[in-house]
């Protein structure tokens, strides 16, 4: 619909919300305190103690600052449409909202990709670990993991920006993909680019980290078992959390490919999985299962019951 040439997209993908409203608000709003509260406590912890201030750290850190950036783009837009009588949003803010998605999405994939090969230096060629991974090498890695995907993602969110539409209701709960279905035809150049995004920075970074732990772990199968227990200490985490991180972007492609195919509620839980379980995963990983952070956090909440 058209309201001072302004367009507006009707998101669909909601369930009964005029009946559960509350309970939705309710939850997906608890579930975002959290979300806030269990990622900061820990970016906190590592700012705050000199002995986490290490390559693995920081990219924890800056793991979990993009997991609420990630959380903010979504949780505050869906937590005003449950209140809400029309759940719309403006093509523009769309746009906006699917640029920052998959900015940060494939974000995560560099920062878990620096963490590998961060990882591999660590164990694979230790004597060389402090002159290859120092401040500069760590920064560079952190601003190229968050502009590069955005300037990709640019390109393509303007293309869409000066597509023809021909449907303005979405099938979903937030902007993704699905937005290319309202389109009347999606452009060669649109498809082309998502097709070099894809294996730029999707594909080649999976490969390079799936490289990295299969080295790591022929050098560590070879090795005392303390060493294997040390690996498996500092390695494991991040493998979960890249478990974690593939399943979610599996569910995206799936909803947004044969989204046709799913019965709108499974669509909604499907979607609901994606904004909640990694944003809160992250965090209760690295939290319990990383023994520096999770030994300052035991001092965190030891302290604050002193109090």
């Amino acid at each position: 619909m058209d309201e001072f040439n302004v367009t507006y997209i009707t998101l669909g993908g909601h369930v009964e919300v005029d009946k559960f409203r509350y309970v939705y608000f309710f939850i997906m709003f608890i579930a975002y305190i959290l979300i806030i509260c269990s990622n900061s406590i820990i970016v906190y912890l590592i700012w705050v103690h000199q002995n986490l201030h290490e390559p693995m750290y920081i990219f924890i850190a800056a793991l979990l600052v993009n997991s609420l950036l990630y959380s903010t783009n979504i949780y505050p837009k869906l937590l005003f449409d449950f209140l809400s009588e029309k759940q719309i949003i403006s093509y523009s803010a769309c746009l906006f909202q699917f640029q920052i998605f998959y900015s940060l999405g494939i974000s995560e994939f560099l920062l878990l990709s620096a963490m590998a090969y961060d990882r591999y230096v660590s164990i694979c060629k230790p004597l060389q670990y402090p002159n290859i991974m120092t401040k500069t090498t760590v920064s560079i890695f952190l601003f190229f993991a968050w502009l590069v995907p955005a300037c990709h993602l640019a390109v393509q969110t303007i293309l869409s920006s000066e597509a023809k539409l021909c449907d303005f209701t979405l099938k979903g709960i937030f902007c993704n993909n699905s937005i290319y279905k309202l389109q009347c035809e999606t452009s060669r150049v649109i498809t082309i680019f998502g097709i070099v995004i894809l294996l730029d920075l999707s594909i080649l970074p999976m490969l390079f980290i799936i490289f990295t732990y299969t080295k790591i772990f022929i050098v560590t199968y070879q090795s005392c078992r303390k060493v294997r227990k040390k690996v498996a200490d500092t390695c494991l985490p991040h493998l979960m959390v890249l478990i974690s991180f593939s399943f979610l972007i599996a569910y995206d492609v799936i909803i947004a490919r044969v989204q046709s195919n799913f019965l709108k509620t499974a669509r909604l839980i499907m979607m609901l999985q994606i904004i909640l379980y990694h944003p809160l995963f992250n965090p209760l990983i690295y939290g319990l299962k990383m023994k520096e952070i999770s030994k300052h956090l035991k001092r965190l909440f030891c302290s604050a019951k002193g109090i």
